[in-house]
């Protein structure tokens, strides 16, 4: 039978494993969670699990700490949005003690979060980040147990996407580079920051008709070879020749297909053009439109235009049917269609 006794004002607990004594601080001063947690440490012994002897002692920012060594050893998430969604879950549970987070402690951060203008989703993510935190922490023997976070309920899916005059409309308004970004974006619906702006000449090749991404670049990891319409290999051409033209001026090779092209970051490979964007997409009438929308066209697209389901997936990079249905958008254009049709069979 364990027992509590004091050091200065923080008490300890001594219990048996075997038949050996344990003698460990609680780290606490207040002798009822001195108790809970010597309960804790008894209930373990008598169901002949493992004692944890650290795990009351654990703080969440070693725990936020294992889980960035976590990504950046495994690859499994962007360091970078990581990051991010990490920032927001410090500034809330930074030194507090793993164990004592629980689904009181989830719900007070949820009405933080929304009172400073988050959307439920990002919310969600970032509770996520927060469960698979205490999860490695628990696979680590870092805590006793794992609490049960509940999520919000998300606003419907965007519907955004973009006719076909509406993209050629904003097209207009952009730079030739950018052109040619946009036209990939919606003829295959890949993703533009992540894949399409990463792209490097190498992974062009206009005697193959082919584009390429590598596996690992991608946000499922999954490699995609595409093959050319015949606009887009023309596109695709001149702007090599644009690519090539500024390395002869500067002297150098530059591997990026979509490098700044003036300026002094010229050569360096382009970041996100919001401001570009934005005014384009103003000046052709559909402001408020965000670059993901091709995504969501270029899935509409492909399946009205008779390309199998799981061939469309295979070009976007939709690994899951129930994502990829969530982009298949139905425009008043499409349901008028139903109507065409029907009107000479009725």
């Amino acid at each position: 039978m364990g027992h509590l006794y004091q050091r200065g004002k923080v008490w300890w607990i001594k219990y048996y494993i075997s038949g050996r004594p344990v003698r460990e601080t609680t780290g606490t001063e207040h002798e009822p969670e001195a108790r809970r947690i010597l309960k804790a440490k008894e209930g373990r012994v008598a169901a002949g699990l493992p004692v944890l002897p650290r795990a009351d002692r654990v703080r969440y920012d070693e725990a936020s700490q294992d889980l960035r060594a976590h990504y950046k050893a495994t690859g499994c998430r962007d360091l970078d949005e990581a990051d991010f969604r990490l920032a927001h879950l410090d500034r809330s549970f930074r030194g507090r003690r793993l164990a004592d987070i629980g689904p009181a402690d989830a719900t007070r951060y949820v009405i933080e979060r929304q009172a400073a203008g988050a959307a439920n989703g990002t919310i969600n993510r970032e509770l996520a980040t927060l469960s698979r935190m205490l999860r490695l922490a628990y696979e680590n023997s870092k805590l006793l147990r794992i609490p049960v976070l509940k999520r919000l309920k998300e606003a419907a899916p965007r519907q955004g996407f973009f006719e076909r005059d509406q993209f050629e409309a904003v097209r207009r308004h952009l730079a030739p580079d950018l052109q040619v970004l946009v036209s990939l974006a919606y003829a295959y619906g890949w993703r533009m920051s992540d894949e399409l702006l990463s792209l490097e000449r190498r992974q062009l090749d206009l005697a193959a008709g082919t584009l390429r991404l590598d596996g690992g670049a991608t946000k499922n990891d999954d490699g995609r070879v595409v093959y050319l319409t015949p606009e887009l290999k023309t596109l695709l051409a001149a702007q090599l020749e644009r690519v090539e033209a500024l390395g002869r001026r500067r002297g150098a090779i530059i591997p990026s297909l979509f490098p700044h092209l003036r300026g002094r970051r010229a050569g360096q490979p382009r970041g996100e053009f919001r401001k570009a964007w934005r005014t384009a997409c103003r000046k052709a009438g559909v402001a408020g439109r965000i670059p993901h929308d091709f995504r969501r066209t270029a899935v509409r697209n492909m399946v009205n235009a008779g390309v199998p389901e799981r061939v469309a997936m295979q070009v976007t990079g939709h690994r899951t049917r129930a994502v990829f249905d969530r982009y298949h958008i139905v425009s008043p254009a499409d349901l008028q269609e139903v109507a065409r049709k029907l009107a000479g069979t009725i």
